[in-house]
């Protein structure tokens, strides 16, 4: 019976205790038993089995380590401050522009400088003075940061999007559906130009309008900050690291290779220096490992998933109940869109729908591109909104400062909204289409 199937048992318990704002890796741990366990493996070889399935994404947790211990080296730099003085420059008085030179360049910190969110909490509070003279809705603000931090990696195979097209590729293959990184970049610029459409409509339709905040965060405590800043010779050594790190990636598609090798060349050049590299490193696990943990037992929870045999009793199940391409395809995005949002990760989302996505897509009929669009969309959805999100977290800890700026209504609602009904229509489209 589809009620006491372990696949959906598991993954109902999974997204309660998330929403319940459970630690994330414990609910993904408990969830995993729960399948095990139903299923009739017992508590030991549950356990077994999804450390083997954990050795699936090595690679990827790595490659968030390194790239962590490099947005850690970024931080210890002039650059931030260097970046804040000319980003201040250039918008001055343009107020409509602000959020989206903000939405600019933050989307640089997913591909060019892979510092992910690190940089937000650096840049944003020098900029709230100039933010409330302008009058600006932070929700706009809000909504432009997440859009930094979630749109490059959906579209472009570059930086943290390497990361998770690879997942995408990976994941497909496993589940018997062969595809390259060239077929996902190809498709998932769909999922990029829903999320613009969204930027475009939080900016200047729905929190346009003037909005007033209380001065409460002291000039004297930013004011440095405006100042020139003088880049020495070791914030150049980390710059020419970060510039290594993103050039290497381009032709070996490697981001472990790409990371150690940018770590490399800040430590010889002396960006980093001698002394300071297990510092650095420790900055690195804790911007990033918790990421990379979630990564690893996302996958031996698909793991476990896969090996109860369940899944193709559900595929059954559900493909029965859609109605059809129209139905299915609503159903999957639904679901990633209700796992996403208690998980907060794309990344971990990915290797436990496509267990059950793949093979239900197959027994629809979607082709190929449909198929990477709908387990990629699927994954993308909720993490704009989710309270447990890096993509929500990240801009309120900037914006938040000066606790003029909730995280639930001012950041997770709005980025909710904007973000995810346009992912939804332009999945449910695009994937009847393809």
């Amino acid at each position: 019976m589809l009620l006491t199937n372990p696949v959906l048992v598991s993954i109902i318990v999974m997204v309660v205790l998330c929403l319940a704002r459970l630690n994330i890796l414990l609910a993904i741990l408990i969830s995993a038993m729960v399948a095990g366990v139903m299923h009739g493996f017992g508590f030991t070889q549950s356990i077994e089995i999804l450390i083997q399935g954990m050795a699936g994404n090595l690679s990827i947790a790595i490659s968030y380590i390194l790239l962590g211990a490099i947005a850690a080296a970024i931080s210890r730099s002039n650059l931030t401050s260097f970046f804040v003085y000319y980003v201040a420059e250039f918008i001055k008085d343009k107020r409509l522009m602000f959020c989206l030179t903000i939405a600019f360049f933050a989307c640089f910190s997913q591909n060019l400088i892979p510092v992910h969110i690190a940089f937000i909490p650096i840049l944003i509070p020098p900029l709230l003075p100039l933010i409330n003279k302008l009058k600006i809705d932070r929700r706009a603000v809000a909504c432009a940061l997440t859009f930094g931090v979630k749109a490059p990696y959906v579209t472009l195979s570059v930086g943290f999007g390497l990361i998770f097209h690879n997942i995408i590729v990976e994941e497909l293959n496993k589940n018997k559906i062969p595809v390259t990184l060239e077929d996902v970049t190809g498709v998932m610029w769909i999922g990029g130009a829903s999320m613009l459409l969204g930027l475009l409509l939080a900016i200047f339709v729905f929190y346009r309008k003037p909005r007033e905040y209380q001065n409460t965060f002291y000039e004297e405590n930013v004011a440095p900050i405006f100042e020139k800043p003088k880049m020495q010779m070791r914030d150049y050594a980390i710059l020419a690291g970060a510039i290594v790190c993103f050039a290497v990636q381009i032709p070996t598609q490697n981001i472990p290779l790409s990371g150690l090798a940018g770590l490399v060349v800040m430590i010889v050049f002396g960006g980093i220096k001698w002394g300071d590299v297990d510092e650095v490193m420790e900055g690195g696990l804790k911007l990033m490992a918790f990421i990379a943990f979630i990564m690893l037992a996302a996958k031996g929870y698909a793991g476990i998933l896969d090996q109860t045999g369940a899944v193709k009793d559900l595929v059954s199940a559900v493909a029965s109940l859609s109605g059809g391409k129209l139905g299915g395809a609503i159903i999957m995005l639904v679901v990633g869109l209700l796992i996403t949002m208690g998980i907060g990760s794309s990344f971990g989302t990915i290797p436990v729908i496509a267990v059950i996505y793949c093979p239900l897509a197959l027994e629809l009929g979607f082709s190929k591109e449909a198929i990477i669009l709908l387990v990629g969309i699927a994954g993308a959805l909720g993490d704009a909104g989710s309270p447990a999100s890096d993509s929500t977290l990240g801009p309120t800890s900037g914006l938040n400062v000066d606790s003029q700026h909730n995280h639930i209504w001012d950041t997770c609602v709005p980025t909710f909204l904007m973000y995810n009904i346009p992912l939804m229509v332009f999945g449910v489209v695009g994937a009847l289409f393809l």
